[in-house]
């Protein structure tokens, strides 16, 4: 990361493929900002993970963590095809590996998912080369049907509804270590994807509203803390995808920010939680009363990140929602805010 945030910004590694030109390098602010903070999250999923001594699971991580920086600092949809697709296969592999027979029967249903979406995306990209003669990641300026089979593709690792139920359902059946990787990467790569190719699209605005609403909705009616988080991470980024969808640079760079604080955040609500679940091998919230007095430093950690979660003042949530909600505001877009706003309370009083 150090040798390519050293690069000047717009630099590419170029190469032609069976008379192609790709791109399997491109570094710009866009994808550093996504790239460092995938590199912090691994880096401290690691050190969360040195208990491990399952080969199968490290090299899973790694493969997942590398595969998502592969997908950001692609410059061309092939580049990107192949990491996506390499990054579903390492976090399935990370519910495989709590070897139950409800992991499973998870990870086969979230492979089966994310192949189909990765079906989509290509048969996106197929028509797209076809129609532009072209395999260059940019924006999609106009609507077409490659465009929609690949927004379609992202909106699926997006976790967008209704092409969610793979998150909620497979990451509380994930290994402690995995879903703190799982947290970060698939659904935050989804949103640089979106990012870089589907800013502006007003579609995207209602979709990322009912997202924050939608997933504080199913947060509050869950029991288990980790299904709670997933429907949390739906929430979250409804955020992000509201915010690409503005078009506006403001809308941007809160979409952007709330991605980087997500991530940090969201790892931080998952080890607490996968604390808990290793300390006292239960999940259900309705059985966990009374872990202040004996995991106290485990429940403070897991306030700080609540209270980010929930946009609390002075914590790192707090900002990045502020930006996304003001550039709203800014664009006169008043029943957004409103409805924005109610998402943060239900956070709250869900997390807290």
């Amino acid at each position: 990361m150090w040798t390519l945030s050293g690069m000047q910004d717009g630099s590419t590694l170029s190469i032609t493929l069976l008379g192609w030109e790709l791109t399997p390098l491109r570094v710009d602010r866009l994808a550093l900002l996504f790239g460092w903070v995938f590199a912090i999250v691994a880096f401290i999923g690691g050190v969360y993970a040195l208990h491990l001594r399952s080969l199968g699971q490290q090299v899973a991580a790694s493969l997942y963590a590398g595969s998502a920086l592969g997908a950001v600092f692609a410059g061309d949809l092939i580049t990107l095809l192949v990491f996506w697709e390499i990054m579903a296969l390492g976090s399935a592999w990370l519910v495989w590996s709590r070897r139950t027979p409800a992991s499973l029967a998870a990870g086969m249903r979230y492979i089966y998912v994310h192949l189909a979406g990765g079906g989509l995306l290509m048969a996106g990209i197929l028509l797209h080369a076809g129609d532009t003669g072209s395999l260059a990641f940019t924006a999609f300026a106009q609507p077409s049907p490659a465009a929609w089979l690949i927004l379609l593709g992202f909106g699926i690792n997006a976790a967008i509804p209704p092409l969610h139920a793979w998150l909620p359902d497979a990451y509380p059946q994930a290994t402690v270590t995995g879903a703190v990787f799982m947290s970060a990467f698939t659904t935050k790569t989804a949103v640089y994807a979106l990012a870089r190719g589907f800013a502006g699209w007003e579609l995207l605005v209602p979709f990322g509203v009912a997202m924050t609403l939608y997933g504080v909705v199913y947060a509050t009616l869950a029991n288990d803390i980790r299904r709670l988080l997933a429907y949390h991470i739906v929430s979250q980024v409804g955020y992000m995808v509201a915010g690409v969808g503005l078009g506006s640079q403001m809308g941007i760079n809160g979409a952007t920010a709330h991605a980087f604080t997500h991530i940090l955040y969201k790892g931080l609500l998952f080890m607490g939680a996968g604390a808990v679940l290793h300390a006292t091998a239960r999940s259900k919230l309705t059985e966990l009363g009374g872990l202040g007095r004996f995991m106290p430093w485990t429940v403070a950690l897991y306030l700080v990140g609540a209270f980010s979660i929930s946009g609390f003042p002075l914590f790192s949530g707090f900002v990045s929602k502020a930006v996304t909600v003001d550039a709203a505001a800014k664009l006169g877009r008043d029943g957004v805010v409103l409805l924005l706003h109610l998402a943060s309370i239900g956070t709250f009083l869900s997390t807290t």
